[in-house]
């Protein structure tokens, strides 16, 4: 068999008018703060190439939002095209797994494949669902937060913002709690092969972790089938829809997908959101006032939307183009590659009044933190239920928490999932 012709690199393709710029994805002081160069792109260059990563990039609200509902791009390409013609160089062996994990679950699929699997799932992963767990999220809370005003000082991230997303998750799921200290790492490994950055050693890890996930959760599915309990494995193993099912493969890698999604934007949401308040006392006293009262939930799912857009845990996804269509001067073909600075537009003057500003009560917020079209977050509900209930148990339990010192936020490092690997805080 032949090779595959290699796919000539998109600058050579584009008009000249089209700018090209780099985006720094491993620099960390953009990783720390992105925004200035972020506003910079907008004014300048809203539409460019970024040769190194060989894709159109777009940065305003309105393009973005416009490529997320063009069908014309898509999360994936091969269920149309093959590798040769869109000329893409052969799968990489060292991460087979992770691949194949990648075409069975719904986000990186497109229709009919993703209508059927979004429905599947949708009749298991429903609201009513989720709004049934607001009382264990309650009794989560005091107990993460019991003890940690005698310590005085402590991470907020590991102690706070990571255990109750982890573990709503792994109990809407069904995990066993032996199992559950596996999870964030597991994760953690799976989703660094999606920044630009990503090399063999964050491949190898991505290989085990997918590998290992699969094992236990094989295992998880064959338990339920046998004894069914009242969890959400349970539930995908017996959804039905016109004699349909999700296969044993498909419903291992959707269990990965929500573990996953489940729990890293709410723990970087939480952690950046409680740093951008702490930074600024105003806004965290605002809500402080709030906390105690009866019904303040819905001031803490406002203020949650704010924190979403003003310091987006998501910053960077991807589309490919299917249909050849023009962005911004860029005639693109199929299996072109496109991204979508979410931190960008959800800073773009032309969309929200002072983007710059964090506005707690701001209405309306369109912020694209969620995504938009068919592929918007199926977690969305469970994400804005546990940071609500987080900080609004925060803002309660330690009133006078404080950052702890100008050092107190050291970032993960990577940009298209962006969050803190550490947020010190102090009590008093």
């Amino acid at each position: 068999m032949s090779a595959a012709p290699q796919r000539a690199a998109l600058r050579g393709r584009v008009p000249g008018s089209v700018p090209t710029r780099t985006l720094p994805v491993s620099d960390p002081a953009f990783v720390r703060d992105p925004y200035p160069l972020l506003a910079q792109l907008r004014a300048d260059a809203p539409v460019f190439v970024d040769p190194a990563l060989d894709r159109v990039v777009l940065t305003r609200h309105a393009d973005i939002s416009a490529a997320l509902r063009d069908r014309r791009l898509g999360r994936s390409a091969l269920h149309r095209y093959s590798r040769d013609e869109l000329g893409w160089p052969r799968p990489d062996p060292a991460q087979a797994n992770f691949d194949a994990f990648n075409t069975n679950h719904l986000l990186d699929s497109e229709p009919p494949k993703h209508t059927r699997l979004r429905s599947l799932v949708g009749l298991a992963f429903t609201p009513r669902r989720v709004e049934a767990l607001q009382g264990r999220i309650e009794t989560l809370l005091a107990e993460q937060l019991d003890g940690l005003r005698e310590q005085g000082t402590f991470d907020l991230v590991s102690a706070y913002a990571e255990p109750l997303p982890v573990t709503v998750i792994a109990e809407l799921l069904g995990v066993p709690e032996e199992h559950r200290a596996q999870l964030r790492p597991w994760s953690a490994a799976i989703v660094k092969l999606y920044e630009p950055s990503a090399g063999a050693a964050e491949q190898a890890a991505a290989e085990r972790a997918v590998l290992d996930f699969s094992a236990l959760l094989r295992e998880l599915a064959a338990q339920r089938r046998a004894e069914p309990r009242d969890d959400l494995i349970t539930a995908l193993v017996q959804v039905e829809q016109d004699g349909d099912r999700l296969t044993a493969q498909e419903l291992i890698d959707t269990c990965i997908l929500l573990l996953n999604a489940g729990h890293e934007a709410s723990v970087n949401g939480l952690s950046a959101g409680v740093q951008a308040l702490l930074r600024d006392r105003r806004h965290w006293e605002t809500l402080v006032q709030a906390a105690p009262h009866e019904g303040s939930l819905p001031v803490f799912r406002r203020a949650v939307e704010e924190l979403l857009r003003f310091d987006t845990p998501l910053p960077m996804f991807e589309r490919i183009v299917l249909d050849p269509v023009t962005l911004g001067g860029a005639d693109l073909r199929p299996g072109d590659r496109v991204s979508l600075l979410y931190a960008s537009g959800n800073r773009d003057p032309q969309r929200f009044d002072a983007p710059d500003d964090l506005r707690l009560d701001r209405d309306p917020n369109p912020h694209l933190t969620f995504g938009l079209g068919i592929h918007y977050c199926l977690g969305a509900p469970l994400a804005r239920l546990e940071l609500a209930m987080s900080l609004r148990a925060l803002c309660r339990a330690l009133p006078d928490l404080h950052l702890g010192g100008p050092d107190a936020a050291q970032y993960t490092g990577g940009f298209v999932i962006r969050g803190l690997d550490r947020l010190t805080v102090q009590v008093g």
